[in-house]
């Protein structure tokens, strides 16, 4: 009978490897593949991939399970393609939780329609919409983003500091550019700016002219671009170049890219670009944990999916469950002290840590902190163009 039994658990040890094989967890990546952000969305998904893998591949993720990702192209802006693409990755692929959306209509879009409905864990990387700090999610929604109203409290400072008295503005007309462009004003002119005009502009139009005329007519001395840099903010800059309104802009987050540069060069040098970002040794440690890897760690919001990705996975390994309404309740426990710090690389440590009962402190590649509703406390760059390229002035 010993004997037996020992065959018996000698057989159950050999095949639970490959069970577990067998059945991975999956992670929706849903993020705009095509679309005004595309640029900017693959180093993003890669950076969210890398952290993927590397939980993957540390053996000891919830009994020795891989992780696998599944990609779902949320476009930005179309909310039904969003909407669509997530409901395939939760009925018909089975993902286990989601990363993403990018941008704040698709995720508000999928949130509502299906995450909410389904009980699914969704952690975005870049949807900055204030609006996302108090709509209604069960529980499931967060964002290792910052919310714009911060980013508006920033852009207000940079303006004050660098004596801009006026400025135009233009937004993209969708939920995330109408929270920004809000933001923005508000606080610019508590600190005694003038915001000249306010003018929205629609992606995917061939000429922006007509938008541009409306700005330089109200003058200002800087026209800021709260919009897409593979879109209408980029062909509002180049009707405003065309036709001579405007030569420096202040860029916020979604126009902050190489793309732009590219596309720009020295045209718009002096202009000023602003994204979350920060001088921690988490940042430092996703630079060179990147090489080699077909992208930068430093790139806008590279830190921010590496971290949705980490603390998703995190998360269901302190719960040990991939059930997203058990796990949904780790997640501030994973990202927050009190822990053990953890940084990008450092992943297998973290499982190891919170398999033997342990707890953590996730810093990752943004100096983490969730606070309130599930969002980063948040820390941006400042920027500046030189040359025809971004170049960091300081963080905020």
């Amino acid at each position: 009978m010993k004997k037996m039994l020992a065959i018996l658990l000698a057989s159950a040890a050999l095949t639970a490897p490959a069970a577990a094989q067998d059945d991975p967890v999956k992670v929706g990546m849903l993020q705009g593949f095509t679309g005004p952000t595309e640029s900017l969305v693959r180093p993003m998904a890669l950076g969210g991939e890398m952290a993927i893998q590397e939980v993957s591949d540390s053996g000891i993720f919830l009994g020795g399970r891989t992780v696998v990702s599944i990609r779902g192209d949320s476009t930005c802006i179309d909310a039904a393609a969003a909407t669509a693409a997530a409901d395939r990755l939760v009925t018909a692929e089975g993902v286990h939780g989601i990363v993403g959306a990018t941008c704040s209509g698709a995720s508000t879009a999928v949130l509502n329609n299906v995450a909410r409905p389904n009980g699914m864990v969704m952690i975005s990387p870049s949807a900055t919409s204030p609006a996302l700090s108090t709509i209604e999610d069960d529980g499931y929604f967060f964002r290792t983003a910052p919310s714009d109203a911060r980013q508006g409290e920033i852009i207000g400072q940079i303006l004050e500091r660098r004596g801009i008295a006026s400025a135009a503005l233009t937004y993209t007309n969708n939920d995330y550019g109408k929270g920004l462009a809000d933001a923005i004003q508000a606080a610019f002119e508590a600190k005694g700016g003038s915001i000249t005009a306010v003018a929205a502009h629609e992606d995917g139009k061939a000429d922006y002219s007509a938008e541009v005329g409306t700005l330089a007519a109200a003058g200002g001395e800087v026209l800021i671009v709260a919009g897409y840099l593979d879109q209408g903010g980029k062909g509002m800059i180049q009707a405003a170049l065309d036709t001579g309104a405007f030569d420096t802009f202040i860029l916020p987050d979604g126009m902050v890219g190489e793309a732009l540069t590219d596309n720009f060069g020295g045209d718009i040098n002096g202009s000023i670009g602003t994204n979350p970002g920060t001088d921690s040794p988490g940042a430092a440690m996703m630079a060179k944990l990147s090489e080699g890897k077909g992208f930068k760690g430093d790139d806008p919001y590279v830190p921010e999916a590496y971290d949705a990705s980490a603390i998703l996975l995190l998360a269901m390994q302190a719960a040990n469950s991939t059930d997203p309404s058990v796990y949904k309740d780790k997640v501030f426990d994973v990202a927050n002290a009190p822990g053990e710090q953890i940084f990008p690389g450092e992943l297998k440590k973290a499982l190891q840590i919170l398999a033997d009962g342990g707890e953590i402190d996730y810093v990752g590649g943004t100096a983490l902190e969730l606070i309130g509703p599930g969002e980063s406390a948040g820390s941006f760059r400042e920027t500046v163009i030189d040359g025809g390229q971004f170049t960091t002035v300081m963080y905020h």
